[in-house]
């Protein structure tokens, strides 16, 4: 009987104990607010599907179906379109890069081109819209000076040219 009456003290001072301390929990719980949590993660969870998106998004304008071929018609299709005449394109390697966070390789590119200078101008500008990752790094136009006929100078070999720089951002999905 003994062992009951300890036990039945100790269970009274827990009991007290407990008492004395839920008031304190009590205040606690209402302080905190269990909506706050979720809505914070809902939040949250909203941002990365956004930002995932906008990822998915820039990818797929970095798509790896534009091949070196692609590229090459495409300046020639816009040359045509742009009544210019392509005499020299140049590239360097493929080199990796980043653009805007996104792993992809970069081809820079050289084109020098002939015609008059608004189609030279329509040309780059023209350039720059069809293909939609690339960056006009430079453009230069060199117009040549014309001399009278009589002084030896045949002015139909005086065209004026430009020679662009372009640098084309390719993603590869790695």
């Amino acid at each position: 009987m003994a062992s009951l009456g300890t036990a039945y003290g100790r269970q009274l001072r827990e009991q007290n104990e407990l008492t004395q301390q839920l008031p304190l929990a009590q205040h606690v719980l209402t302080q905190y607010s269990s909506e706050e949590p979720l809505s914070q993660k809902m939040a949250l969870e909203k941002q990365l599907s956004q930002i995932e998106s906008q990822l998915e998004t820039a990818k797929n304008r970095l798509s790896p179906a534009i091949k070196s071929n692609d590229i090459t018609d495409t300046l020639f299709e816009v040359a045509k379109a742009s009544n210019v005449q392509i005499t020299e394109i140049t590239s360097s390697s493929k080199t990796s890069g980043d653009l805007e966070g996104i792993s992809c390789s970069i081809l820079s590119l050289t084109v020098i081109a002939q015609g008059d200078v608004t189609s030279l101008i329509y040309f780059a500008t023209a350039l720059s819209n069809k293909l939609t990752t690339c960056a006009i790094q430079a453009v230069k136009i060199e117009v040549p000076e014309v001399f009278e006929e009589d002084a030896g100078f045949k002015p139909e070999t005086a065209i004026p040219s430009a020679n662009i720089q372009v640098v084309i951002y390719l993603y590869e999905g790695y």
